[in-house]
């Protein structure tokens, strides 16, 4: 399953015009009033990675398959949002399936696209839409206490799980997401978490949108959205959804010498996708054959079975060991033959820890 990511924010602060540009199409509709989009629209976007089209012109290669991101465009939340207001409910629920959030905030300032306040203040904006997933979580989770203090009577162990219910409802009446939750790693808070999906619980990624004039100039608001995120442990990007959409329209050779001119490092897809990455503590690691080369994502840490599980889950009931060739080596080298008389080849069981950019060889049987 590729990763999810849920982007969320009020009504008009460019949720839709920042997933066309992650999707590099004009797929969700554009409009200036609240609640333009109700039904989330949904993309699976590529993950750029310059080291997976080398790995495929050294093997010889015509295809070169990238993992994916699966971003979906939520409807904007409001002030209510738990209590239904504004559709609320129905989108809160659409976020419970995600694995992260992308929070757009807008630091734009444009008289003519209506906000739901009189003036944007990306601060307020960010604690609104924060209220409204304490609140839904709050009420989740008094919910579950409700069914395990009835439970309990009869199945003493579900103790654990009330208490740390209780404890959640404590934290949230303070108004502070889960995300704060000092116990975020006990089995009790984890498995509590699988089951409802916690909206406040999950990752955040700040999207300060902002206008063209400030990419290369300080902006005033992003102070705010810098220090907030540093509260939280959260990751922060600055993106002009307005350029990207209007990069959109040019070929890719236009696009590299647009931003070169206007001194911009990197597009807002690949800015979005490598701070998604480092947020999610993610890593990628290449498999190639005779027809293709391929890149796959794993959380940092994962072992070589549960790698060779992200591409069939036989590779990983079966998995015997791993040829495994550091992609530095692997580009220095030119072939795994080459890396394999170099001494760069190294043959890994199943406590291996993949690193980022290994290319791979899984061996199994089943």
């Amino acid at each position: 399953m590729p990763l999810r990511i849920g982007i969320i924010g009020l009504p008009n602060v460019g949720k839709s015009t920042l997933f066309n540009v992650l999707t590099q199409a004009q797929q969700a509709a554009v409009a200036n009033y609240p609640f333009c989009t109700i039904e989330p629209n949904q993309a699976l976007v590529p993950v750029p990675d310059p080291r997976l089209e080398k790995l495929a012109r050294l093997v010889g290669v015509d295809q070169a398959i990238r993992t994916t991101i699966e971003f979906v465009d939520i409807a904007g939340l409001v002030k209510g949002a738990s209590q239904g207001e504004g559709l609320g409910n129905q989108f809160l629920s659409q976020i419970r399936n995600t694995d992260a959030l992308l929070h757009v905030v807008r630091c734009f300032r444009d008289p003519n696209v209506v906000h739901v306040s009189p003036q944007p203040e990306p601060r307020e904006d960010i604690e609104v839409v924060e209220l409204e997933l304490v609140l839904a979580d709050h009420d989740q989770v008094l919910k579950k206490i409700d069914k395990l203090s009835r439970q309990v009577k009869g199945d003493k162990g579900l103790a654990p799980a009330l208490e740390m219910a209780q404890q959640l409802a404590s934290h949230l009446e303070g108004g502070r997401p889960l995300s704060s939750f000092p116990e975020r790693e006990s089995p009790a808070f984890q498995a509590l978490d699988q089951e409802l999906r916690l909206l406040s619980a999950k990752p955040v990624i700040y999207a300060a949108n902002i206008g063209e004039e400030f990419l290369s100039a300080p902006h005033p608001d992003l102070a705010a959205i810098e220090e907030i995120a540093a509260r939280q442990g959260a990751e922060w990007v600055a993106i002009s959804a307005k350029l990207e959409a209007e990069l959109n329209t040019l070929d890719p050779g236009e696009r590299a010498d647009y931003l070169a001119l206007a001194g911009i490092e990197a597009s807002g897809l690949d800015l979005v996708i490598a701070t998604c990455y480092r947020s999610l503590d993610l890593i990628s690691f290449f498999t190639y054959n005779e027809r293709e080369a391929r890149a796959w994502t794993v959380p940092r840490g994962a072992r070589a079975p549960q790698a060779a599980g992200a591409i069939h889950s036989d590779f990983q009931r079966g998995f015997i060991k791993a040829e495994v060739i550091p992609f530095e080596a692997f580009q220095e080298l030119g072939s795994t033959a080459a890396a394999k008389e170099a001494g760069q080849l190294r043959v890994e069981g199943k406590d291996y820890a993949i690193q980022d950019g290994d290319v791979i060889y899984f061996k199994f049987n089943v």
